[in-house]
């Protein structure tokens, strides 16, 4: 208490009623004291160059189109996307990772547009490749989900019982030709996202057997049947009905990631992925340990949405928690970070934030 004198509170009490107290020599708030000293001592840093900015570029349409669920983010004509990848270069972003939108019509049961050089997403990835080189890492999403008119992963059969099932090693086939479609269009990295079982072996092979032993495989390893999905299948205009629940992982589980991560860096996969990011920190903090490849973490549309809600409402400070959303990403393990604000992340942190 300041007492009568009205003396400000002391971090150091001495004698008094109570009796002599013992203070600690060891004083941690001694690294906190400025932010010259807590810049100093911080165990985790942000940079730009380990951010990916997914970005979602769709056929049919003459400007950007708002994604309504995710504040800021829109479906890119080709010009938008190119200048939106500019911006994200200009800011020190490592690399981006592009998904297709393309028209109905286009849709059928085995996603042939997303393999057909001539689909939305070949030729964003031969435009963004033509006009940038090698100055940002070009990723390609090597899903089927997009460009499927059922809105799976992979294409439909059924099983001994009759059941209609996402067919595993007819999937395979499609994404291998799907890669190598990636590949020639001038991804760097293409990143198969479906969950299936073999998959990057599938693909490994064929890309070293087409002449692209230099394509680099991102393995979504641990990908979980989330609810955290939402927005994205605004984003993608997903044709889905029902769930995934069959070749996506149980939110439940967790040495089974350790399993698939294994998995997938004996077939090949050149980073390994947990996805998503904030609500499976546990699981990207043992991946991580075990992991002998980069670890990369997708801070998911639903993560997005819900900080960017409560921004809006001014529930909390929004460039605030972004950073801090993505320093927790960081500080579980994650060398790479996948997140729709990349760029602006990216800005603040040349800004000082």
């Amino acid at each position: 208490m300041s007492g009568a004198t009205g003396a400000a509170p002391s971090d150091n009490p001495q004698d008094g009623e109570r009796g002599e107290l013992s203070i600690p020599s060891r004083r941690p708030r001694r690294l906190r004291t400025t932010p010259a000293m807590r810049n100093f001592t911080a165990e985790t840093d942000l940079n730009p160059r380990s951010f990916v900015l997914p970005m979602f570029v769709a056929d049919g349409i003459a400007e950007p189109k708002p994604i309504s669920s995710l504040p800021g983010v829109v479906q890119h004509t080709t010009d938008s996307l190119l200048r939106a990848v500019e911006e994200a270069l200009a800011a020190g972003v490592g690399s981006i990772d592009l998904f297709g939108v393309p028209q109905e019509q286009t849709k059928d049961a085995l996603g042939s547009a997303g393999i057909d050089p001539h689909g939305v997403l070949n030729r964003a990835l031969a435009d963004v490749r033509q006009r940038f080189g090698d100055d940002i890492v070009l990723m390609a999403d090597t899903c089927l989900d997009e460009f499927t008119d059922h809105g799976h992963c992979g294409v439909l059969g059924q099983d001994r019982y009759g059941n209609q099932i996402v067919d595993n090693d007819a999937t395979l086939t499609q994404y291998a030709d799907m890669a190598v479609a990636q590949a020639r269009a001038g991804a760097h990295v293409v990143s198969p996202s479906g969950m299936m079982d073999g998959q990057v072996r599938v693909i490994r092979e064929a890309l070293d057997a087409a002449g692209y032993a230099d394509v680099s495989i991102m393995a979504y390893s641990a990908k979980y049947a989330s609810a955290f999905y939402g927005p994205f299948r605004e984003a993608v205009g997903s044709s889905l009905v029902g769930d995934r629940k069959t070749y996506q992982q149980d939110p439940r589980n967790r040495r089974e990631s350790l399993l698939e991560t294994e998995l997938d860096v004996a077939e090949g996969a050149d980073f390994v992925m947990v996805k998503p990011a904030m609500p499976y920190l546990d699981v990207l903090r043992e991946v991580a340990a075990a992991s002998p490849v980069p670890v990369a973490a997708y801070q998911v549309s639903g993560e997005y949405a819900m900080i960017s809600a409560a921004a809006a409402n001014g529930w909390i400070d929004g460039d605030a928690a972004i950073l801090e959303s993505l320093t927790s990403i960081r500080r579980a393990g994650a060398d790479i970070v996948l997140t729709y604000w990349a760029t602006h992340a990216a800005k603040l942190l040349r800004q000082g934030r």
